[in-house]
């Protein structure tokens, strides 16, 4: 479970985030939606102690990121590229990711199995070093470490960026799957309304950093107040 408890970042004269009051609970899958600026990710980074808060905080399963690491051995996330060690190739990432979390190299082999269809032959055995990987492939390769280790909690910012319409397919999939499978807590931002509504058990819509709806989204009954918000036809 994910509180937070009057959680306020300030840039300048921009608010990028103020949520008063908000809990994620265990097995939702929450879909972050807003347009650009909305604080998607400034929220994302204060949930994982990459921002300071100027007030407030969370917790993640009663820890407080900011006062302990003890957190983090149960949360797996992708924000962006910055997250890879870019001179490794995959292998040699997950392998490191592994040995940090006391995995041995089998028990990686046989965890990699399982996303060998996502990867889609361009990861795996390429012998690529992940710096020299497209767009689509870091994104990928991301996003499994992000789900290696199975954590209870995965945090995931814009996931369909840069995939192709296959790879989105299949990452839908994916995290629906993983979700189901591990009762994880799962929280994603992304651009494209329609994949978040087909996977998201639970939608928030963001504006100027604050919640300005929480929407059930029992098979898809979030569709029309979202597409009226964004002002689809």
């Amino acid at each position: 479970m994910i509180t937070i408890s009057n959680l306020k970042k300030q840039f300048g004269d921009t608010c990028a985030c103020d949520i008063p009051s908000f809990t994620i609970n265990d097995g939702d899958i929450l879909g972050l939606v807003g347009n650009n600026g909305a604080g998607k990710t400034t929220l994302f980074r204060l949930l994982l102690d990459l921002l300071q808060a100027d007030e407030g905080f969370v917790s993640i399963d009663r820890i407080n990121p900011a006062e302990s690491e003890a957190w983090k051995k149960d949360v797996g996330a992708y924000i962006d590229d910055g997250f890879l060690i870019d001179f490794l190739t995959p292998e040699e990432y997950f392998a490191f990711l592994g040995k940090i979390s006391g995995m041995s190299q089998e028990d990686v082999d046989q965890r990699l199995q399982a996303y060998e269809r996502f990867a889609g032959g361009e990861i795996f055995g390429q012998k690529k070093l992940i710096r020299n990987l497209s767009a689509g492939n870091k994104q990928k390769v991301g996003i499994i470490s992000a789900l290696l280790r199975k954590p209870r909690t995965v945090i995931l910012d814009e996931p369909f960026n840069f995939l192709d319409p296959t790879s989105q397919l299949v990452l839908k999939h994916l995290i629906t799957d993983y979700a189901r499978e591990t009762r994880a807590t799962v929280i994603i931002s992304s651009h494209n309304l329609q994949h978040t509504v087909d996977i998201s058990t639970r939608i928030a819509l963001l504006e100027h950093g604050q919640i300005i709806r929480d929407l059930p989204n029992t098979e898809g009954s979030a569709t029309a107040e979202l597409q009226e918000y964004f002002g689809a036809e």
